[in-house]
């Protein structure tokens, strides 16, 4: 099974920045422990500041892997072309926040990835993660 986890705008600082919302790991560990756990899935990762760079990953491999795993950080409330490529593309697509966006500022209750999204998992910090990694295997 070949899964990709892309995430959008300043999670690159995760373990950096605002670390009662996000927590204190960066991404990398969290993701080298994460392959350590599931290692019978080819798990990729793709983190980027730029839109179009999101959308053109999503085209790359919309077509050839099992799953992905998307958290379009700030993009996910503001971006119609990332929303528009998740219905586009035949790979299905597990929305996924770090935080409740729920409990936040109002203008992160709309999602344009939601209404094609498999699913949207939120609020449970890095683990988010891998309950959408989990509903993949599940539902193999």
């Amino acid at each position: 099974m070949k899964i990709v986890i892309i995430n959008g705008p300043n999670l690159n600082l995760l373990g950096k920045r605002e670390n009662d919302i996000y927590g204190d790991e960066s991404f990398q560990d969290f993701f080298e422990r994460l392959q350590e756990k599931f290692k019978m899935v080819t798990l990729s990762y793709y983190q980027s500041n730029i839109e179009g760079e999101l959308i053109d990953k999503l085209q790359e491999v919309g077509y050839s892997y099992d799953g992905i795993i998307l958290n379009a950080a700030a993009y996910t409330h503001t971006s119609v072309g990332i929303g528009d490529t998740v219905k586009a593309i035949k790979t299905p697509v597990v929305e996924v926040h770090i935080s409740n966006t729920f409990s936040r500022e109002e203008f992160r209750h709309t999602s344009f990835i939601s209404p094609n999204a498999k699913g949207i998992i939120l609020g449970f910090g890095l683990q988010s993660y891998e309950l959408a990694l989990q509903s993949f295997l599940a539902a193999k």
